[in-house]
């Protein structure tokens, strides 16, 4: 077991809401998904988007070249920490900032690519450095600060570097998480691989059809002085199936999973709920499902996609952020869909109504799976 590293705040922004409380009053008890269906990224083409509609913060204060909407969600996900940074006396030389991404600027670099584009040589770029350096610039951060670019793993896997770099005592403060934006690239690329589902996604349903891509920010702020809650587990494995498919029997899921038990110390039985990675995919669904009912038997769980999309980037620090706030409320996510049950699928016990999801769970955990076969785990804990 290695030791804990303490969350002592998070901030999260997605099409849910920006804050906690937005993502309380929808995640506890709604049964209507907030995802937005336009063709705003695919002309001609109307898909269910996980579209921040919320309005976003400023960053006209930034340097012209940081001013973009990915940005802006991580300063959304940054002010929520601010009241307890603002009250810590912190070494800006001990702080580390790590975050995931996928796409970066790259929604404003694609209007640089219009035939009337006159963008100056300024505008915002899509290099995976930005957010990192947007932030650390803003805070006077003088640490270690970088941005991971590991696809769907991306927010799950900065959250374990900035807990390693914690327990390597190279730093006293980590500042970790993930943000991604909206745009044409992924959008499209995904609609290429025949991955989107015009609708609201229905994981483990046998009427899935595939993704909902989403938008969104999550940030923790880290340390290894005692908190109420720790990242207590983080298990990665690289099984190299394929680029985009998973391996079908979970055997690289698996290894990520007992990985993060091991770290923890935790039997499989300690597990009070589990985020899927749940894209609503076939190839996933049926993956995940046979590895979690394999390992961990009757957990409650359920996928969040449905309610934010699949924010790819930012997807595992969101997801890491929604198991620390069901801890925090002895409440389970529900899981949205049409509860037609798929047959061909391992029976998972999913959080499927109100009266399932009151908990009293004292470790969570939350899965992401990503293209080249890249799998992580992390395990949220609440501490005595």
């Amino acid at each position: 077991m290695t030791a804990p590293v303490y969350i002592h705040g998070f901030g999260l922004t997605s099409a849910t809401g920006i804050g906690l409380a937005a993502h309380r009053q929808v995640l506890w008890e709604s049964k209507e998904s907030p995802l937005t269906k336009t063709d705003q990224f695919s002309p001609g083409r109307e898909l269910a988007l996980g579209l921040v509609t919320a309005e976003l913060p400023n960053v006209d204060f930034a340097e012209p070249s940081q001013r973009s909407r990915n940005n802006q969600l991580l300063w959304s996900a940054w002010l929520q920490l601010l009241p307890i940074w603002s009250r810590l006396d912190i070494d800006p030389a001990r702080v580390a900032i790590v975050l995931g991404t996928s796409t970066s600027g790259i929604r404003e670099s694609e209007a640089s690519f219009q035939p009337e584009s006159e963008l100056p040589l300024d505008y915002p770029r899509q290099q995976i450095a930005a957010p990192a350096a947007f932030l650390a610039d803003q805070l006077g951060v003088t640490g270690p600060a970088y941005t991971l670019s590991t696809a769907c793993t991306s927010g799950a896997k900065a959250l374990a570097t900035g807990r390693r770099l914690l327990q390597s005592g190279l730093v006293d403060w980590v500042i970790a998480g993930g943000a991604d934006a909206l745009c044409g690239l992924t959008v499209n690329g995904f609609a290429a691989l025949d991955a989107v589902s015009t609708d609201i996604c229905q994981p483990m349903s046998v009427n899935r059809c595939g993704i909902n891509i989403g938008e969104g920010a999550a940030l923790f702020l880290l340390s290894n002085q005692p908190a109420k809650l720790a990242i207590t587990g983080a298990g990665e494995s690289s099984d190299a199936h394929h680029i985009s498919a998973p391996e079908p029997t979970g055997a690289g899921a698996e290894v990520a999973i007992r990985a993060a038990l091991d770290d923890a110390a935790l039997a499989p039985s300690a597990i009070g709920y589990v985020n899927l990675h749940g894209t609503a995919t076939a190839l996933n669904d049926k993956m995940e499902a046979a590895v979690i009912l394999r390992l961990l038997d009757k957990v409650p769980c359920s996928s969040t996609k449905p309610y934010m999309g699949h924010t790819l980037g930012a997807a595992g620090a969101l997801e890491a952020g929604l198991c620390a706030l069901a801890l925090t409320d002895a409440k389970l996510p529900l899981h949205l869909w049409d509860g037609c049950v798929d047959a061909d699928l391992a029976p998972l016990n999913l959080v499927s109504s109100t009266s399932q999801n009151d908990s009293h769970a004292r470790h969570a955990l939350s899965t992401s799976f990503a293209f080249g076969g890249n799998n992580i785990a992390l395990i949220v804990s609440k501490i005595d």
